[in-house]
């Protein structure tokens, strides 16, 4: 019998869909998963909205009365998760936000999981008690993802059990992409080539870089696909080859880039892209697109180095990369994406997330005190072993 799982997301359900989705779905073939947003304000008494999405996931949102002070907003939101489930047993605590600590420390767990995605102080707004309450997260957690190989060697030295598990993707729904789909409306208009990016519009876009880009090549078409996010809509480029067509369902983003010719990954080099790994870069390899990306760690090891996405950093550069990526394609370079990629699903990410996890759920159970792993650190057996436990990078 599996506990509940009570994920505690800065992100929303309804946002774009990425990692938690993928790994909350897949941890619902065995749990119930409580997917647990920021809170909202109302002006009326303070609530828990709760609506199922999926079958064993259920979105669960504070509405918090704006007459409570600080103080009171932090107890009601504790009463209203301890409420929502209708009983006190233990449940796996999972955390995207370490900020919901706050609320939540007092909750019995079957473990605690902190998946770092994101290193979120660096993001513009973050709150300034963010990293306090990170470091207490740490110090509860049982075990640390992280969304890259960069942002594991960031977190390593802060926690005993740390393990990298870096952007999967859902190759059978991308390889659509490679087969004629209807050209989505929104879309339908532009002309050809189309250079496409998919994601969210936020400060880690270099819009400079963007702007001289579709400056000094006017014949391309290029096509932002995604939300604009903290930051001013005005503030993006604006030319007439920029199209903007805001967030589209994750289900029909094949239908989008199977009629891009490249995809780009334009991210500025500061301290919100230091640590990130974007969902995107197998995605839109996966679908079979020529890539260019400015050099964020991550995706220049390994995608860079094994010759999969070019890499650039000036404009000009950037711009002379994206003419190489509209030439037809050396030969073997799709196979060897494809071969890249045969290993990143995200069922694959799931089991062996799901291992950890397991690990230390057994060594809660048979401790008085909050396990360290220490006293169950054997290596699985064949017939336990989910397949390549040392794909988490430690």
């Amino acid at each position: 019998m599996f506990s509940d799982l009570l994920c505690f997301s800065h992100l929303r359900w309804n946002f774009v869909w990425q990692r938690p989705q993928h790994l909350m779905t897949r941890a619902s073939a065995h749990r119930r998963v409580w997917f647990i947003e920021e809170p909202m304000d109302t002006d009326g008494t303070s609530y828990m909205d709760i609506r199922p999405v999926a079958d064993q996931v259920a979105v669960a949102v504070p509405y918090l009365s704006t007459s409570l002070s600080k103080h009171e907003r932090v107890r009601t939101q504790s009463t209203l998760v301890r409420q929502m489930r209708g009983t006190d047993e233990a449940a796996l605590l999972w955390y995207y936000t370490p900020m919901a600590r706050e609320f939540s420390r007092e909750l019995e767990a079957t473990a605690v999981v902190y998946d770092c995605m994101d290193e979120l102080s660096a993001f513009a707004g973050a709150p300034p008690a963010l990293r306090l309450w990170e470091t207490e997260l740490l110090a509860a957690a049982d075990v640390v993802f992280t969304g890259g190989v960069s942002l594991f060697e960031h977190k390593r030295a802060r926690h005993p059990h740390v393990f990298a598990f870096p952007s999967a993707v859902e190759v059978d729904h991308f390889r659509g992409a490679r087969k004629p789909l209807p050209d989505p409306a929104p879309q339908r208009w532009v002309p050809r080539p189309r250079i496409g990016f998919a994601g969210v519009l936020d400060e880690r876009l270099d819009r400079d870089l963007l702007d001289h880009v579709a400056k000094v090549r006017p014949a391309c078409a290029f096509v932002l696909v995604g939300p604009v996010v903290k930051i001013d809509p005005a503030s993006l480029p604006q030319r007439g080859n920029l199209y903007y067509v805001g967030m589209q369902p994750y289900q029909d983003l094949p239908a989008f880039m199977a009629h891009w010719d490249a995809a780009i990954l334009p991210f500025a080099r500061n301290d919100a892209t230091r640590f990130i790994s974007p969902t995107k870069t197998p995605e839109y390899l996966a679908a079979g697109l020529p890539v260019v990306s400015t050099s964020i760690r991550d995706v220049v090891h390994p995608y860079g180095v094994d010759g999969l996405v070019q890499i650039a950093d000036e404009p000009d550069e950037f711009a002379q990369a994206l003419d190489r990526a509209l030439r037809p394609a050396s030969p073997g370079w799709l196979a060897s994406v494809d071969a890249h990629l045969s290993g990143m699903s995200w069922e694959r990410t799931w089991s062996q997330m799901d291992y950890h996890i397991r690990r230390a759920e057994a060594a809660r159970s048979r401790a008085a005190t909050p396990a360290t792993l220490a006293d169950v650190a054997h290596r699985p057996a064949a017939s336990e072993s989910p397949g390549n436990i040392d794909a988490g990078v430690r």
